[in-house]
């Protein structure tokens, strides 16, 4: 049976879109669509939701089918109950009954030809309060609410029509959603696509727009930091506005520092979904002097501070906000779909207090609720969660994780899926803590502060931390915003930069060597068990392999051919960066250097000394004149590296490769093959020469972030290697191709500290003992072929530590004569944008 469904007016910024006629609405990976072409599809799919006013439940993702879905319904009136495609859909269509379901492709499953709701007039769309928790309470908002905000927000951010805004947050997120209306209401375009910031192909498709808006919660400017955003080329773009949390002051003025050498503003907003998205902004001009501000009432809105005896102070209280954008009210089942307004002005929760100049700063929070990755937690219903599941739980946290206490000895990893599923965030910031007691004040109330410490362990020193890079980089004015990549760091450091701060930290991140020194800090557990990186154990068994061999020892070759893999995969971590072309090439050059100049001096000595070794070693050329070489995976290194800063001084194949990193090294690889397979009947090329394709082939192991191209690389691998050693070598071709295998597939293996200390030496020095070993076990091979072994591991140890002194004194740098962080920016581009057609170095 119907229910009344009274009539509603539409939202004006949806039901308008055709007056801006031909201007671009929308730009995709795909193509563009205009806004005359995105009212018709809105038309369209508003004659199939019907006359009669029904509520629409839509999976929102940054799609077009899913931004249609939106634009219809509030255009033609149906309450819009916008929710993300996850675990919480299924409980909410329990709670709420909505009559047509919209999935993100457009699909709508109709549930019922006409409402079975009494729907208020006024009702325009429900969001949650919690973000991706599946809680059932929900914030019901008015075509009014969403009308004035979003006219507010164009307002004080000066939205141009010619503007062009990139989805960097979900549209189920209230300020994500605000970027989209408030861009429709003015006409500009939205970059619409759910790639993340960390992906080279989303500013690929902001340059190509001619982006000129970023939005980001604290997470993303943390991410921006990772992808060298400083130091990026954006030539259109105009602010950034950072809202979902509070960003540090101190990152709040180095970004306005940044924008102001760059040209762009960044705007600092305030606000809630119950506000329908912005409560508060701080104008640009002042966030430099006032990075703790949330700054002032957003155009039409107005603050006042509600007193509280708790915080003493005239100036400071709960701010209270009132304005058309105030929500009608909350809804926690069907029957409030029937509610008019209900709250008339929006009491936060946040503590506030006036600054000179008419400036709010948020100084703490009334109740427990904590932000986090733009989501609203309750720790007080997760701790009701977990004692429905029989455990005692206190559970607090800040703008940095999620701390859970647990008595009972509850499996950690059980508790932590339990309030990762409950609340929607990653399990990596939730840190669960198993205690005997759940700690109390003396007054017997719990104590959240105790539990707050049980995961802030005391942090190590960042100074230490900058002294340690700066002693084995051998640079000067590291700072804590610098990486190990920033800094130049490659295969030859990175062994030894990650035992040491493994040594000072515990078990390290995977991407450490990404991100910034300041980031960088000590888990909350120390465990005797370590981890240790496969290329890491590759490279030292690997070299013991090939020392062996040569002694006789034993005979277990194919450790060369593995390291030649290890070298292609460490060149596409440490020399491909987001960093600029020039930047790139450097460090290329840099690393060309510090095995070259090393290996030469060696042979000068042992040309000296010997009647074994010509000019033609010497320079590294055997190879390259067709000879068979002792030294050839060093000359191939050499050779390699040159070519590689070769192509990098063309710019049209450095974008080519940051476009597809993946299939950049796929289309070398058939060249190198063509030599592996000897398809020109050149049968008597050197080694070193037919070994190239495992090059290329250990770099796009390194870009295969999927499983289907992992799996492709390792079908690769399975298929090249056997046969390439001739007859009666199948242990090899296992061994290479295990190693390889490995490398692709299992990134940190189990490991001891002592353990990680002794291949740390040989994988450190690799490079150097299969340099210096040709000259030392002769020595001893007839004594003890053992020790002419051990020799040679120590020997090359001990090169590898004078080596370093070596390239240091040649080329010694301070950091400030190079760009800080060293990422150089990607070179500006110009575009023209069509409407669719349709419409290690090694060692």
């Amino acid at each position: 049976m119907s229910r009344p469904h009274l009539k509603s007016q539409p939202v004006p910024f949806a039901r308008d879109l055709g007056e801006h006629a031909d201007r671009t609405a929308v730009v995709t990976a795909d193509g563009t669509l205009s806004y005359r072409e995105l009212a018709a599809l809105a038309a369209s799919t508003a004659e199939r939701l019907g006359t009669g006013r029904r509520l629409v439940l839509l999976a929102g993702a940054n799609t077009v089918d899913a931004l249609v879905v939106y634009l219809a319904a509030l255009a033609a009136g149906h309450p819009v109950l916008l929710v993300p495609h996850d675990r919480s859909l299924s409980s909410l269509i329990d709670v709420y009954d909505p009559d047509v379901v919209a999935l993100p492709d457009g699909t709508l499953l109709e549930r019922r030809p006409s409402s079975a709701h009494t729907l208020h007039p006024d009702l325009a769309l429900l969001l949650s309060t919690s973000g991706s928790t599946g809680a059932p309470k929900l914030v019901r908002l008015s075509h009014e609410n969403l009308q004035a905000n979003a006219a507010s927000i164009a307002e004080y951010l000066d939205i141009r029509d010619g503007d062009r805004a990139a989805t960097t947050l979900p549209m189920y997120y209230c300020y994500g959603l605000s970027v989209i209306n408030s861009h429709l209401l003015r006409g500009a375009g939205l970059i619409l696509t759910d790639l993340s910031v960390t992906d080279d192909r989303f500013w690929t498709l902001f340059r190509d727009a001619r982006g000129t808006a970023l939005a980001g919660v604290p997470y993303t400017f943390g991410l921006l930091d990772r992808v060298g955003f400083a130091d990026m080329r954006l030539p259109h773009l105009r602010y950034i506005t950072q809202a979902g949390g509070r960003l540090a002051p101190d990152h709040v003025a180095r970004y306005a520092d940044l924008g102001r050498r760059r040209g762009w503003d960044l705007v600092v907003m305030y606000g809630q979904t119950e506000a329908t998205a912005r409560m508060a902004y701080l104008p640009p001009d002042l966030v430099a002097s006032h990075p703790q501000a949330i700054g002032v009432p957003v155009p039409g809105g107005s603050i006042r501070l509600e007193p509280l005896p708790d915080w003493p102070g005239a100036d400071t209280g709960e701010l209270v906000y009132s304005g058309p954008n105030v929500m009608l009210g909350y809804a926690e089942n069907r029957a409030d779909l029937a509610l008019g307004r209900t709250v008339h002005e929006l009491r936060t929760g946040d503590v506030a207090r006036l600054l000179p100049g008419g400036l709010y700063e948020v100084v703490g929070r009334r109740s427990r609720f904590l932000k986090l990755y733009g989501l609203r937690i309750d720790p007080q219903g997760i701790e009701a969660m977990l004692a429905r599941h029989g455990m005692a739980a206190l559970c607090t946290g800040d703008d940095e994780g999620l701390i859970v206490a647990v008595t009972g000895g509850a499996d950690t990893r059980h508790v932590g899926r339990l309030v990762a599923a409950e609340c929607g965030l990653p399990a990596k910031v939730i840190g669960v803590h198993p205690v005997s007691e759940l700690p109390v004040l003396p007054t017997g109330k719990p104590d959240y502060r105790a539990v707050l410490g049980l995961g802030r362990p005391e942090p190590v020193p960042a100074t230490d931390l900058v002294r340690l890079y700066e002693q084995i980089l051998d640079q000067t004015g590291v700072t804590e915003d610098h990486s190990f990549v920033d800094l130049a760091g490659d295969s030859l450091s990175y062994v030894e930069m990650s035992l040491k701060l493994e040594d000072a930290l515990g078990t390290l991140p995977p991407d450490w060597h990404t991100r910034p020194i300041r980031d960088l800090r000590r888990p909350a557990g120390r465990s005797r068990w370590r981890t240790l990186e496969t290329g890491i154990v590759l490279r030292a068994a690997a070299i013991v392999l090939i020392a062996g061999s040569h002694i006789s020892i034993f005979t277990v070759r194919g450790g060369a051919h593995i390291l030649l893999a290890v070298a292609g995969f460490n060149f596409a971590r440490f020399h491909l960066t987001s960093s600029g072309r020039g930047e790139r090439r450097r460090h290329v050059l840099g690393a060309l250097h510090r095995i070259a100049v090393p290996s030469v001096i060696w042979l000068v000595l042992a040309a000296l000394l010997t009647a074994d070794y010509h000019l033609v070693d010497v320079l590294l050329l055997k190879s390259a004149f067709g000879y068979n070489s002792n030294y050839w995976f060093i000359e191939i290194i050499v050779y390699i590296l040159l070519a590689m800063a070769a192509w990098l001084s063309v710019p049209a194949l450095d974008r080519a490769e940051r476009r597809a990193p993946f299939g950049f090294p796929l289309v070398l690889l058939p060249a190198a093959l063509v030599v592996r397979y000897d398809f020109f009947g050149l049968s008597d090329l050197p080694d070193a020469i037919t070994a190239l394709w495992m090059f290329p082939l250990g770099w796009a192991a390194a870009k295969a972030a999927t499983a289907a191209r992992r799996s492709l690389v390792t079908a690769t691998a399975l298929a090249t290697v056997p046969g390439y050693f001739g007859s009666g070598e199948t242990l090899r071709e296992i061994i290479v191709v295990g190693g390889v295998t490995l490398l692709i597939w299992i990134p940190m293996l189990p490991s001891t500290a002592l353990i990680n200390r002794l291949a740390g030496l040989l994988a450190g020095a690799s490079l150097y003992i299969y340099l210096v070993h040709w000259q030392i076990y002769p020595l001893l091979d007839g004594h003890s072929r053992l020790l002419a072994l051990l020799a040679s591991l120590a020997g090359g140890v001990a090169y590898a530590s004078a080596a370093a002194r070596i390239t240091r004194a040649a080329s010694k740098t301070p950091l400030r004569n190079r760009r800080s962080p060293a990422r150089a920016g990607l070179a500006p581009r110009r575009y023209t944008l069509k409407p669719p057609t349709t419409d290690s170095t090694p060692s």
